[in-house]
């Protein structure tokens, strides 16, 4: 199957032309935000208050890397994804309101979150748990660091990648969601074979 690259800015018109099943690799800025990052990026949004970083076109991962300063600045150790149906209450604000195009992280997401895909034009990309350290190889720098008041895995990290991934599209802007396919595949099986 061929692969995709992505860089930042990423734009609609990139993302309307994936689908389910696609492996793309990402190259650019992108930022991880968790559950605490989102209920704060959600009240700034509802004061109206400007966000102390800047999205640009960039995808969010969710994820809380493991990092340490040095002299020379923050180092990621490892950067896996978290599973994203914590942050499903947030994510059709974060999409509407902040323009994200390319979501990434394990597990899926919900209905909610895939109505807001399809209408803002967004899609969710699978990174494979377990490989925190092969992320973080990915890394290059760490542009920006935000909100180190809710702890290093909570904050805003700004994280400069090159070919992070591979990354497998398994919601696209279209509504099409491989979790709910191979459940209703798997579903169906298990009827069969009772």
């Amino acid at each position: 199957m061929k692969t995709i690259e992505l860089k930042t800015p990423i734009l609609e018109e990139d993302i309307r032309k994936l689908k389910v099943g696609n492996i793309i690799y990402f190259t650019g800025t992108l930022f991880t935000a968790r559950d605490a990052a989102h209920k704060r990026i959600l009240q700034y949004l509802q004061n109206r208050k400007e966000l102390p970083f800047k999205v640009n076109g960039a995808p969010l991962y969710h994820c809380g890397p493991l990092v340490r300063q040095t002299s020379m600045g923050w180092i990621v150790v490892a950067a896996g994804p978290t599973t994203s149906m914590r942050m499903e209450a947030y994510e059709e604000d974060v999409i509407k309101n902040l323009c994200v195009r390319l979501i990434i992280g394990k597990g899926g997401m919900g209905e909610k979150t895939v109505r807001a895909m399809k209408e803002f034009g967004a899609v969710y990309g699978s990174f494979t748990g377990g490989a925190a350290v092969l992320a973080s190889k990915c890394v290059k720098n760490v542009a920006d660091v935000q909100w180190l008041d809710l702890g290093e895995p909570e904050a805003i990290w700004m994280l400069e990648v090159e070919k992070f991934g591979p990354l497998i599209i398994c919601i696209d802007s279209y509504g099409n969601n491989l979790y709910t396919k191979v459940q209703t595949e798997a579903k169906n099986n298990k009827a069969k074979i009772l």
